[in-house]
């Protein structure tokens, strides 16, 4: 007597998998995208860290060299000071920076380039408005 092999999956067991993938997709799918989020708000919060260090090294160097308004060197790069701290344009507190990965910068906003909306996602700086002031460093996770 000979049997008969199955081959293949009947259309009820092909069905149970795709609902149970699909179930799977429908809770794994938003725990991603707020991991996603998370992501970006600590890079943005690493950022903001950064910016700070970099604006209080650059002043601590200025006042060491006696500049207050002119241009220090840091890690190799000219960097300007207004002030005693660095300047908002390109050349100040970006070049006091080494390394901004993932970000753009201009005119004082450091934007994260892979956020939801990159305008509001990362960090504001803002060189002080008059000598013997700090600069106005904001973080700014509201398009994470």
């Amino acid at each position: 007597m000979m049997r008969k092999v199955q081959a293949g999956f009947t259309l009820i067991e092909l069905v149970v998998v795709i609902v149970i993938l699909g179930i799977l997709s429908a809770v794994a799918l938003p725990r991603f995208i707020g991991i996603s989020t998370d992501a970006r708000v600590a890079s943005a919060s690493g950022l903001f860290g950064a910016v700070q260090a970099a604006a209080g090294i650059a002043h601590a160097q200025g006042l060491v060299k006696g500049v207050t308004n002119g241009t220090i060197t840091m890690e190799g790069q000219s960097v300007t000071l207004v002030n005693g701290y660095p300047a908002t344009a390109a050349g100040g507190i970006d070049a006091a920076l080494t390394s901004y990965q993932g970000f753009t910068f201009a005119a004082g906003v450091f934007s994260e380039t892979g956020a939801t909306t990159p305008s509001t996602c990362g960090v504001t700086y803002a060189q002080p408005a008059a000598a013997n002031g700090s600069p106005t460093i904001t973080p700014n996770t509201a398009g994470c």
